[in-house]
C-alpha cells in the first residue's frame, strides 16, 4: 500500500502582506485546530470542562482562556479554537466528557483559517465589505458572530478596540484578501 505524507500549508502562501502604516494592518493567525460544536446547555458544560474555556451561553459572545477560544454562533452551536496539533487530543476529551449526552464535533481544521485585523481604522477597513455596524458601541469588545463580506461568509470576533479576528473558509481567503487590499488603497 502506498503511503501518503500531507503536508499542511498555510492559506496565506502566495498572498501579499496588507497594511497602511498608522492605521491598518492584516496579519495572518498560525496554523490552529478548529471544532465546529453542537449540543444543548448540558453538551456545553460538559464539552467546557474538558476544552478548557466555559463555551458563553449567550449569543454572540467569545470567552478565551490563553491558547483557546470558544465562539458562541447560535443557542447551541460553537466555533472552537486551539493550538495546532491538538485536535485528536481535545476531541478524545470532549468525548470522553459526553459520553453518550447527544452533541456533534466536526473538526473544521483544514477547511477555516484566520487572521487579525488592527490598528484605529481596523472598523472602517473591514466596514468596505460588511453591513454590520461596526462602532465599539454597537459590537464592543468581545462580540462574535457569523456575519459576510461581501459574498464571503465569516466569523468576526473583536478582541479588543482596535483588533478584530476573522475567521473564513479557506477556499474564499483568496477573494477576500483581493477586496482587502483594494481597501487599503481607499484609506
Amino acid at each position: 500500500m502506498v503511503e501518503l505524507k500531507v503536508t499542511r500549508r498555510s492559506a496565506f502562501e502566495g498572498l501579499h502582506a496588507i497594511g497602511v502604516s498608522g492605521k491598518v494592518s492584516a496579519t495572518p493567525s498560525a496554523l490552529a485546530t478548529r471544532f465546529s460544536f453542537r449540543g444543548d446547555h448540558e453538551a456545553a458544560q460538559r464539552a467546557s470542562k474538558a476544552f478548557g474555556v466555559t463555551l458563553p451561553l449567550a449569543l454572540l459572545k467569545a470567552e478565551t482562556n490563553g491558547t483557546r477560544t470558544a465562539i458562541s454562533l447560535g443557542p447551541d452551536e460553537w466555533l472552537l479554537i486551539a493550538e495546532d496539533g491538538a485536535a485528536q487530543l481535545l476531541a478524545d476529551e470532549i468525548e470522553k466528557a459526553l459520553g453518550t449526552h447527544f452533541h456533534s464535533l466536526v473538526d473544521i481544521s483544514h477547511r477555516n483559517t484566520g487572521f487579525d485585523v488592527s490598528g484605529a481604522e481596523a472598523a472602517t477597513f473591514l466596514a468596505t465589505g460588511n453591513p454590520l455596524d461596526l462602532h465599539i458601541s454597537a459590537f464592543p469588545v468581545g462580540m462574535a458572530t457569523r456575519t459576510i463580506f461581501s459574498k464571503a461568509e465569516i466569523v468576526l470576533w473583536r478582541k479588543s478596540a482596535d483588533t478584530f479576528h476573522v475567521e473564513i473558509w479557506r477556499s474564499f481567503l483568496p477573494f477576500m484578501w483581493g477586496l482587502l487590499e483594494e481597501a487599503a488603497h481607499e484609506l
